[in-house]
């Protein structure tokens, strides 16, 4: 038997390293020649970059539809659609980290860029153990709906309190067990310097790691979310991982594009909290029915129409407000 043909977690090895060689290559293209030198990246940079990128998770889905067939392509575009929109909740965690930590326009695409190395790590560990769970014990897929359920319900009636970083337990730990500079050098992580605890020379971790690390727990908090709302859709761990590896890879260019107007989607979350209540529930409206499970093509509608809902009740109610002071092109 040809090796590339060999069966791995329900797919032909193949299937996988094609998509994984796509991902590297892309990386290695936006790092390695459009983003080389570090510089700041305009709006107007960040929407091509994001239309190039939603265009390549797409097309990737139409691969899916031709290979898998029309449920599989429904529900890789349903998951696409999901994890996109989950990721603008991220976006706004992200704005107040680089906030926070003063971190200039022209250094965030590194973080953000390491970032995403470290996403696609993460959530190939997570859905990994998920595919597992769910294939051992199927019951876990009616655990995962309830958290979503409780998720959404919670997040529905949580108000938009803002986050205190200056408490954050993971930064408090970083400060205690390591020795931090207390100012950027550049685009570096680490630098050699002076202890200023022990007066001896040390290797000092700069804010800008400090970022990295706070944006890779972001998106741990995220994944708990994200991963067992697309589980919710598909069970296939292929669809589950393709969808949201594709939607996760412009995650820096919709940051760009969305850090100076992410005040104007004031009422997104409201909608995400209806679609993970929804996401959830159609689990157990399949079961009520009777119906084998709930069709992907009427879950996407009903995907697309919350969203809709949620943003464009968010830009009619937000039109006389201002960009997030700060924020990339916000003139902060």
């Amino acid at each position: 038997m040809d090796i590339l043909t060999l069966p791995v977690i329900g797919k032909p090895l193949w299937m996988w390293a094609g998509f994984m060689l796509a991902v590297v290559a892309l990386l290695a293209f936006d790092l390695g020649v459009l983003h080389r030198k570090t510089r700041e990246i305009g709006v107007r940079e960040s929407l091509l970059m994001s239309l190039v990128y939603i265009s390549l998770g797409l097309g990737f889905g139409g691969l899916v539809w031709m290979q898998l067939g029309a449920t599989a392509g429904v529900e890789y575009l349903t998951g696409f659609v999901i994890e996109k929109s989950l990721a603008i909740d991220n976006v706004f965690v992200i704005a107040l980290i680089f906030g926070f930590f003063a971190i200039p326009p022209a250094l965030q695409h590194r973080v953000l860029f390491w970032g995403v190395l470290g996403v696609i790590v993460l959530r190939a560990i997570m859905i990994g153990v998920g595919a597992a769970l769910v294939s051992q014990f199927g019951w876990v897929l009616y655990i995962f709906a309830a958290f979503l359920i409780l998720t959404g319900v919670k997040m529905l009636f949580a108000g938009d309190k803002p986050m205190d970083l200056t408490n954050n337990a993971a930064l408090k730990w970083l400060r205690r067990v390591m020795p931090i500079s207390d100012k950027l050098e550049g685009d570096r992580f680490f630098v050699q310097g002076i202890d200023p605890r022990t007066g001896k020379a040390a290797r000092l971790a700069t804010p800008l790691f400090l970022a990295l690390v706070l944006v890779e727990l972001a998106d741990l908090v995220f994944a708990v979310d994200s991963v067992p709302a697309i589980f919710a859709i598909t069970t296939d761990p292929y669809i589950v991982y393709t969808s949201n590896i594709m939607a996760i890879l412009g995650l820096r260019a919709l940051y760009f594009a969305l850090a100076a107007v992410l005040h104007r989607f004031a009422y997104l979350k409201q909608a995400l909290a209806v679609l993970l209540v929804f996401i959830g529930g159609k689990i157990f409206i399949a079961d009520a029915l009777g119906w084998e499970k709930f069709p992907a093509t009427l879950s996407l509608s009903i995907t697309f129409a919350i969203l809709a809902a949620g943003v464009g009740w968010s830009l009619w109610k937000t039109r006389k407000t201002t960009a997030l002071p700060g924020a990339p092109g916000a003139g902060g």
